[in-house]
């Protein structure tokens, strides 16, 4: 067994204290390659279900708050907070169970709900785990107008939605009109629609719950299919992830097993969060740690996107979490947001013990600046570190030390197995354990194809170990296999890699990037400004299609290429030339978790990448 706590030589930096437990793992190089990561600390399930600890925690804390969103006024902005406690919630939810119950939804059908974070959304959720009906989340995305609404479709192909929940009729109605199908779909919004197209969600949860719904929970086991959540789609349709109360429970045993948990009782902790409910991040992992420290998730109606996230940072002047889990665009956002704000630096920080960011890697410019903020705010670093994780795997690999650069993913959350499988010259991911779906929704043959012979999921994402010589430093993420692509020459380019090596050249002005070249003869690029440090280094608030064409940006741009492709080695690892990009990311082009769809965006944008392969755009030189 190895102690893999990284030694006192490589912590330059004084940190907070990070809240975690010494890192316990057994790591075995195996004949034929394949490196296997076992975490030597158990991570035992507490709780039969979700159910179960929710409603201990309202019989608890009854009157704290659970949940909490910003009103929405008239004008379409937000006002004050409103606030649900945990025995409103719980109420409302076993009421709404009783209704699910009587409706006799059929064990192949499910509930879906096609709008975001909210107290009904939350109350939509549990009362399906009461009734044991699946609960299938899908991205708001697929329910806006003008897509054609292809994606929901499908989606509702796949799990068969026999009641459908969105908050607004006057946004959702016509999305949930085109998967109505025969007319068995029951459509349910906060106020009923007109002609009577939809029931209001008041009308029921109106009765209290009955015997049914407790018979109901106590049948709950660890198999339950919980929910369906469904993979972003960027390497073909969405698949309807299985998700088992017994993955659900399991994320909260891996924190409690990772976490050393103070004395802070329950009821006194917030979180505050805009990552879509769509997906296992914030519907999962997030609510188990706000269900499991008995906290209020506040809900931020801001994006990490020009025009909303004022909205954000309005809501981070008020709230100061503990810890904050987001994306590199958010970070991107805010470090611009604080370096002009002192004030939101010193909120901030002043309750946060750590960072950690997931979805895709941090540029060394964020990193650094973040650092660089809190020590000004609280004479420490703060420990930022890495999660890495799938719908189907949900929490894999976590840094349990503070990282010192990007790249890093760490070492296994107890409770599951990992194995590095050689795969040409990197290794695949693969997973097996306390926290791995049981396979798709209706899909036999994908859930045939996504397990190996030993059983171990296949991520189809690839990784690194930092020192062969010293595993126990854990591994680096190495990108998606399914993004990477030969050039004509037959050579391999690593995607995630060389987009991360662009970023960090071009630091601080390269928001992200998209790399192309797939059959080419060379490696060219497609990439956004972060326009605030665009406009300091020009020194003029100018519009993003005007700061594209700046000469200043234009050179050093120019100069930061070179210099990357210098150090870069072979063809597949320079960047030829670099087309900046007028129009920000928009719709599917930039997934519901903050990352760039590369796919998508070559899709959306052929002209700009025939483009850049006519020679329109940024050419290395010194």
């Amino acid at each position: 067994m190895t102690d893999a706590v990284p030694s006192a030589d490589r912590r330059a930096m004084q940190y907070r204290p990070l809240p975690f437990r010494a890192h316990d793992t057994r790591i075995e190089h195996r004949e034929d390659g394949c490196w296997l990561f076992t975490p030597g600390y158990p991570a035992v399930a507490q709780w039969p279900s979700i159910p179960h600890l929710a409603i201990d925690r309202a019989s608890r804390i009854p009157d704290a708050p659970l949940i909490a969103r910003r009103a929405l006024l008239e004008d379409g902005s937000r006002g004050a907070w409103q606030r649900r406690s945990y025995a409103d919630i719980i109420t409302s939810a076993r009421s709404l169970a009783q209704a699910l119950l009587d409706m006799n939804v059929a064990s192949d059908r499910c509930i879906m709900v096609l709008s975001g974070a909210s107290a009904n959304h939350l109350v939509v959720n549990l009362a399906a785990q009461m009734a044991r009906i699946p609960y299938a989340p899908v991205s708001v995305n697929y329910a806006m107008a003008g897509g054609g609404y292809a994606r929901l479709r499908h989606c509702a192909d796949v799990c068969r939605p026999q009641l459908v929940y969105a908050d607004d009729w006057q946004q959702f109605l016509p999305a949930m009109r085109a998967i109505s199908g025969s007319g068995d779909v029951i459509l349910v919004t906060d106020e009923a629609a007109p002609a009577g197209e939809s029931i209001a969600l008041q009308e029921l949860i109106t009765a209290p719950a009955g015997e049914a719904v407790e018979r109901s929970i106590a049948a709950i086991t660890p198999d339950t299919h919980a929910k369906t959540i469904f993979t972003s789609g960027s390497t073909g349709k969405p698949k309807g992830v299985i998700q088992t109360q017994r993955m659900l429970t399991g994320v909260v045993a891996q924190h409690d097993a990772m976490y050393q948990h103070s004395e802070r009782p329950l009821g006194t902790r917030s979180y505050l969060s805009w990552m879509p409910w769509s997906h296992v991040g914030g519907n999962n992992t997030l609510m188990a740690d706000v269900l499991n420290d008995g906290a209020c998730l506040y809900v931020d109606d801001g994006r990490p996107v020009p025009g909303q996230f004022g909205e954000s940072i309005r809501n981070l002047h008020e709230i100061s979490p503990s810890e904050f889990t987001s994306t590199p665009s958010f970070y991107s956002e805010l470090v611009n947001a604080m370096e002009a704000d002192p004030g939101l630096r010193e909120r901030f920080f002043s309750q946060l013990n750590h960072l950690s960011f997931g979805a895709a890697g941090l540029s060394e410019d964020v990193f650094r600046r973040l650092q660089a903020l809190s020590v000004a705010a609280t004479g420490q670093g703060i420990p930022i570190i890495a999660k890495y994780g799938t719908s189907e795997t949900q929490g894999t690999f976590a840094t349990p030390w503070p990282i010192e650069q990007t790249g890093p993913i760490g070492l296994p959350f107890a409770g599951n197995v990992v194995k590095l499988a050689p795969v040409v010259d990197s290794f695949e991911i693969r997973v097996k354990g306390l926290t791995v779906t049981p396979g798709y929704v209706n899909d036999p043959q994908a859930t045939a194809d996504a397990f190996d012979d030993e059983g171990f999921y296949r991520t189809g994402d690839a990784a690194r170990l930092i020192d062969a010589e010293q595993p126990e430093l854990g591994v680096v993420f190495d990108g998606r296999l399914s993004e990477n692509f030969k050039l004509q020459s037959g050579t391999w380019v690593d995607v995630g890699n060389l987009r991360l090596a662009l970023i960090a050249a071009l630091d601080p002005l390269l928001m992200d990037a998209v790399i192309l070249g797939e059959g080419e003869a060379e490696v060219r690029a497609l990439g956004w400004l972060r326009v605030a440090d665009a406009r300091a280094l020009v020194g003029e608030a100018l519009p993003l299609d005007l700061l594209v064409a700046h000469p200043l940006i234009q050179a050093h741009c120019a100069a930061a290429l070179a210099r990357c492709n210098a150090a870069a080695g072979g063809q597949s690892r320079q960047i030829a030339a670099l087309r900046l990009l007028a129009t920000p990311p928009e719709g599917d082009e930039i997934a519901d978790k903050g990352y760039i769809n590369q796919r998508e965006v070559m899709r959306q944008r052929p002209d700009d990448v025939r483009a850049a392969y006519r020679g329109e755009g940024i050419l290395p030189r010194a």
